[in-house]
């Protein structure tokens, strides 16, 4: 068994995700165990629940850690080369972009089928998307790209609509998710915010439907 080390709190929460990341990425959300994490990490497996209640809250704990190293809207903030619309285009491009992101967001869509767990990431995302969706679309409203009187709606609508694609959520199978993605994109187009395209309702059907079988599975 392994001996615990002393480490401040926050050197061993960041240490036990560092693992988690390295694990589901090699290994696969469902192959991992909180024994494999801790293994990892070094430590005892009891410290694993000094910090989290369960590997479905470390995930969730990990998917906003990466979000926050690689935040696509802090990334166009201050840009004097795009107007609002293209930021917003912009951050939905460098969203798609990361790799390693997008890998373990997909394998968490089973876990929200966890009402605690779907909680916390609907507050989060409200929380935390929220100001930053509303910063961009009034930025676009300003300078005349984006022609709408829903900002506010708009940008509290914005956070909620991956789990509403999601799977374990409103269960649908991929032909389903992508009809869903298109009717996404013709209602946000109506309300003057026209980001949705082909490629993202094709991205959504691969990362989400993969997502519809584990739900199937469980």
């Amino acid at each position: 068994m392994a001996r615990p080390v002393k480490k401040p709190p926050e050197q061993w929460e960041n240490e036990i995700l560092d693992a988690a990341r390295e694990l589901f990425l090699s290994k696969g959300y469902e192959e991992t165990s909180v024994a494999d994490i801790m293994e990892r990490a070094g430590g005892a497996k009891g410290m694993f629940y000094r910090f989290f209640q369960s590997k479905e809250e470390a995930m969730q704990a990990l998917g906003d850690r990466m979000f926050l190293e690689n935040n696509p809207f802090l990334a166009v903030r201050g840009r004097r080369d795009l107007n609002g619309l293209e930021k917003i285009r912009e951050v939905l491009s460098l969203d798609r972009a990361d790799g390693e992101r997008e890998a373990v967001n997909a394998q968490a869509v089973s876990i929200l089928k966890d009402p605690r767990i779907l909680a916390a990431a609907v507050e989060a995302n409200r929380r935390v998307l929220t100001p930053l969706w509303f910063e961009l679309i009034e930025e676009g409203r300003r300078d005349g790209s984006i022609r709408t009187e829903y900002g506010k709606e708009l940008s509290e609508l914005l956070p909620l609509v991956n789990f509403w694609l999601m799977p374990s959520v409103f269960p649908a199978d991929p032909a389903q998710i992508r009809h869903k993605c298109s009717f996404l994109g013709e209602v946000l187009s109506a309300m003057g915010l026209p980001i949705v395209d082909g490629e993202m309702c094709e991205r959504a059907e691969r990362i989400l439907g993969d997502g519809a079988e584990e739900v199937d599975k469980g």
